[in-house]
């Protein structure tokens, strides 16, 4: 179900349940900074829920596009940036924590645009890890907000914190090490006869 073409690839219904995800990150920023932690609170539901949206469509209605592999992972770092970064600067999440998520990000984007410029072909895959540290960063995030709204045990945050910068430095060196530099590596030749 094509919604209308844009100078080449069609926007669909999933590209766009994503855009409005990207839109709705300087609200939920308002939010936090006036404090409206409730509201902030709902956006970011409201985004997580967006997001197991357009990737069911995408795949029940076949609407997979190079777009949306695009916008969506961008979607996704753009609001945990924010949030982290914004929790961060009003003492809600440590700033350890916060430099660990944003720096593994910014060196594999780094990592992958250098070897883009030197023409090694690099596409970064979902893997495992890759994807319980997006949970737990999303988890940290609504345990932080969830927080200012029903009071939860301080043990239950710290707890959070300590396993999200875990996950997080493991999925970096792990990504580092498989995709950027393991994968890119020259395949041995097959012996003959095979």
């Amino acid at each position: 179900m094509r919604i209308f073409t844009i100078t080449g690839p069609s926007l669909t219904l999933p590209n766009l349940i994503t855009l409005v995800r990207l839109l709705l990150t300087p609200l939920f920023i308002i939010f936090l900074i006036q404090e409206s932690y409730g509201w902030a609170l709902t956006i970011f539901v409201a985004a997580g829920v967006s997001d197991l949206m357009d990737g069911l469509i995408a795949r029940q209605w076949h609407q997979k596009s190079p777009l949306g592999a695009f916008l969506d992972p961008l979607a996704d770092k753009v609001l945990i940036a924010s949030s982290f970064l914004t929790l961060s600067i009003y003492h809600l999440i440590p700033s350890w924590l916060t430099v660990v998520v944003l720096s593994r990000d910014v060196a594999l984007g780094l990592g992958v645009a250098v070897l883009r410029l030197a023409d090694f072909p690099v596409a970064i895959r979902p893997t495992l890890v890759g994807k319980w540290c997006t949970t737990f960063q999303i988890l940290t995030v609504f345990l932080v907000l969830g927080n200012q709204v029903w009071r939860l045990p301080t043990y239950v945050l710290e707890n959070c914190f300590w396993i999200t910068g875990g996950l997080t430095v493991v999925s970096g060196v792990y990504y580092v090490y498989r995709e950027l530099l393991g994968a890119n590596q020259p395949k041995a030749p097959r012996p003959s006869g095979e």
